[in-house]
């Protein structure tokens, strides 16, 4: 989407469509206040109304609630309102008029994201009509503000858009995204960036290199796995960042085979994998100035004659050793064998991203992904950048005992606890034994990544992480 910003007043706008923002108890600009319709607009949070002045000659006040309670979120929300509405009227351009705040650059950052997010729509598998004409896209925005919020418009328009190229690699069927297709999707971005370079290990590598988490869960799949490195040079004088993203492409749960009903999703079980590449695609186009290794392993999870079985043990690419009693828990045994190749590589602080178990949605629901870290800087950082692209996370404690359920009788470690408590907890304590004393970061999004059900993501592909990961990287370079 063309992203511009205009000193233009009103009534010079130059869009199929203006939106202007409402408060509860405030007035319209007087450019409009008195114009067919204006005594109905409402201020009141998610309210529409159609407003008919002579220039412009649509006008679409957005209800924006209390004053006090305005910031980048209901702004994410309103924009993409107007974003659907803009392609319900056949509108192929928006202009918005900034709301006044003391935080222009937030402010316009909601509208941008908003607006991107909320245009969105997946439709590549569905036939065209010759008859009929495509249905409208809006691809055009245009912020009537201050020259000063250009640059922040400008990020919020990369990070958007990269988001959304997450939701498509999310919403692929599986016989489409297959762990090939994920690795060719890095290899893309690294032929677009000069600072990217990608490595892709296949089958064989991964064996010769004793990656036994990732060799035990592919092995049930005709698909090969793929543990794609992708490293961004970036410069600056910080440190590296490691990105690691779970990339199970399908996940039947192998021999302990999942229920057949909504198993269908169960495509959306890369999208870890899908916001880590999407991220490093938005920092290389932002030209951050950072260091970024990013690590996905790739496979499929699939029920075979050759597949992993409850009651093996495998040897991760640590060495330490693990007891499969339940081959539904196989995220953790990839992510093992990545986080430790990451910082054997050179990664000094590690954040993995992942849908990693259901009882993430029990305790957070779809509001909040779960943050589990054993460092308090590292998730404070995570935790500010949350709050200000509104991709929420809430800690959770890692303790002694928690981690004491996942030891195993007759190996190290057991991929699933014998007793069903404290799962995403106990989960991420499994996570924690491959990464020694770098400090790490873990966000379980198994109830953010799918059917979230807020405006400018709906009720399928979120795209959940990539605007959170980009700020964390940028917040690294300040």
């Amino acid at each position: 989407m063309r992203v511009s910003v205009s000193q233009s007043e009103i009534p010079a706008a130059d869009a199929d469509l203006l939106a202007v923002g409402l408060c509860e108890g405030e007035e319209l600009p007087a450019e409009i206040a008195s114009a067919p319709g204006a005594a109905d607009a409402e201020g009141g949070f998610k309210k529409l109304s159609a407003v008919f002045p002579e220039r412009p000659a649509r006008v679409l006040v957005a209800g924006l609630g209390k004053r006090g309670e305005l910031d980048p979120e209901r702004l994410r929300v309103a924009a993409a309102l107007v974003a659907k509405e803009a392609v319900r009227l056949k509108a192929a351009s928006v202009a918005w008029a900034l709301p006044e705040g003391s935080d222009p650059d937030a402010l316009a950052e909601g509208l941008v994201t908003g607006t991107v997010l909320g245009a969105y729509r997946f439709d590549r598998f569905k036939s065209s009509d010759p008859e009929e004409p495509e249905p409208p896209r809006l691809d055009s925005l245009t912020l009537l503000a201050p020259e000063g919020v250009a640059a922040a418009a400008e990020v919020a328009r990369v990070c958007a858009e990269a988001q959304n190229r997450a939701r498509d690699l999310q919403s692929l069927p599986s016989n489409v995204a297959t762990p090939s297709y994920l690795a060719a999707r890095a290899e893309e971005l690294a032929a677009d960036h000069d600072a990217l370079s990608v490595e892709v290990l296949g089958r064989e590598e991964i064996a010769a290199k004793k990656m036994g988490g990732l060799v035990a869960v592919s092995q049930g799949s005709a698909e090969d796995p793929k543990l794609i490195v992708l490293r961004y040079a970036g410069g600056g004088s910080g440190e590296t960042l490691g990105l690691i993203g779970k990339g199970v492409t399908f996940d039947t749960g192998g021999i302990s085979l999942k229920p057949s009903g909504g198993m269908q999703e169960m495509k959306m079980d890369m999208s870890g994998a899908a916001a880590v590449l999407e991220t490093v695609g938005a920092v290389a186009e932002l030209d951050l100035e950072l260091n970024l290794l990013a690590v996905i392993p790739s496979t499929e999870n699939m029920p075979s004659g050759s597949a992993i079985k409850p009651g093996d043990i495998i040897t991760q690419y640590s060495g330490k050793t693990v007891e499969i009693n339940n081959t539904d828990a196989e995220g953790r045994l990839i992510l093992a064998d990545a986080l430790a190749y990451a910082i054997e590589q050179g990664a000094d602080r590690v954040v993995d991203i992942a849908t990693l178990t259901g009882a993430v949605m029990i305790a957070l629901g779809s509001t909040y992904a779960a943050v589990i870290s054993n460092d308090d800087e590292l998730a404070a950082s995570v935790e500010e950048v949350a709050r200000e692209t509104g991709e929420l996370v809430w800690r959770l404690p890692l303790h002694a005992e928690y981690k004491a359920l996942m030891k195993g009788t007759f190996a190290d470690l057991t991929n699933a606890a014998p007793k069903r408590k404290a799962g995403t907890i106990s989960a991420a304590g499994f996570l924690e034994e491959f990464v020694g004393g770098t400090p790490w970061a873990h966000l379980d999004i198994a109830g953010t990544a799918w059917d979230v059900g807020r405006a400018y993501t709906g009720s399928d592909a979120s795209g959940f992480g990539v605007r959170l990961l980009t700020a964390l990287a940028r917040s690294f370079t300040q």
